[in-house]
C-alpha cells in the first residue's frame, strides 16, 4: 500500500504548509484560497471567488480561481477537493487552527481536555499558549473577523481553564491560565476575577488585594469605572472587605 504524505498548514503565525515536514511555496493568492477554503470547511465557488477577488467581475473572478486552483501543488492527495459545487480541504490535511478551535471549546463547555486524573502531572493545554493571531498582516475583512472570533475563544477558553483548575485545587496553574488572558486583553475583568480566586484558593489575601487593587486603578484609569458588583462580592467571600465606590483604597 503507498503511504500518502502528511500535510500540515498553519494559519496562527505566518502561513506555513509543509509535507513531508518540508515547506511548500505557495504564490499570494493560493495562501489566500487555501485559507479561506480551511476556515469556512466547505465554499461555495461563487462565494469564494466573489470574496477573494471582490474588485472585477464575476467572469474574471471565476477564471481567477481556475487559475489559482491549477497552480496548487498536486500530488497523492490534493489540497483542496470539489464537493458539488463547492470546495473543500483535504481530509488529510492537519491545520493548527482546527486543533485549536477543538480544545477551546471542549474546554469552554467543561468536557476537556482532562486537567486532573488522580496524581498525574497537569498540565496547561498548548493550544492555548502562546497567543499567535491568524494570519497577522493580512488585513481582507474575512480574516479579520475570522481573527477576533478566534481571539475571543481563546480569552473565554483561557478564563474557563483558570477558574476550572481553581476549583480542582490547581491555583499555581489557574493563575497561569489567567495571565496568559490578561497578556492579551488587560482590562479583561474574568481573568483578573480568576487571579484573585487563585490567591484566595491559596490563602494569599494580601496578594488578592494587592491584584484588585491594581485592577481597579487600571480599570479608572482607562474607563472612569469601577469592577463590578460580581468582583467585590468574590472578594467578600474570601473574608475582604472592599472600600465602597468613590473612595480610593491606600
Amino acid at each position: 500500500m503507498k503511504v500518502v504524505s502528511p500535510s500540515e498548514l498553519r494559519l496562527l503565525g505566518q502561513f506555513r504548509l509543509e509535507r513531508d515536514a518540508g515547506p511548500v511555496e505557495l504564490c499570494r493568492n493560493g495562501q489566500r484560497l487555501l485559507a479561506f477554503v480551511v476556515l469556512r470547511r466547505s465554499v461555495p465557488r461563487t462565494v469564494l471567488a466573489g470574496t477573494l477577488w471582490p474588485e472585477v467581475t464575476e467572469e474574471r473572478a471565476r477564471g481567477s480561481l481556475r487559475t489559482t486552483l491549477w497552480k496548487l501543488p498536486r500530488g497523492d492527495q490534493p489540497l483542496i477537493r470539489c464537493s458539488g459545487d463547492a470546495l473543500v480541504a483535504a481530509p488529510g490535511l492537519h491545520v493548527d487552527v482546527h486543533a485549536f478551535t477543538e480544545t477551546a471549546l471542549s474546554v469552554v463547555q467543561g468536557c476537556g481536555p482532562p486537567l486532573v486524573t488522580g496524581r498525574a502531572p497537569c498540565r496547561l493545554p498548548r493550544e492555548l499558549l502562546g497567543g499567535d493571531d491568524l494570519l497577522p498582516g493580512w488585513d481582507e475583512e474575512w480574516v479579520l473577523l475570522e481573527r477576533e472570533r478566534l481571539r475571543q475563544l481563546r480569552l473565554h477558553a483561557l478564563d474557563a481553564l483558570a477558574e476550572a483548575l481553581v476549583r480542582e485545587g490547581r491555583p499555581a496553574l489557574a493563575l497561569e491560565a489567567a495571565w496568559e488572558s490578561l497578556r492579551a486583553e488587560p482590562l479583561r475583568e474574568s481573568a483578573h476575577r480568576a487571579a484573585v480566586s487563585a490567591h484566595l484558593a491559596e490563602g494569599n489575601v494580601g496578594e488578592a488585594v494587592h491584584h484588585y487593587r491594581s485592577f481597579r486603578r487600571l480599570l479608572r484609569a482607562e474607563l472612569g469605572v469601577e469592577p463590578s458588583a460580581r468582583f467585590t462580592r468574590l472578594l467578600a467571600r474570601g473574608g475582604v472587605t472592599v472600600p465602597p465606590t468613590g473612595v480610593t483604597p491606600r
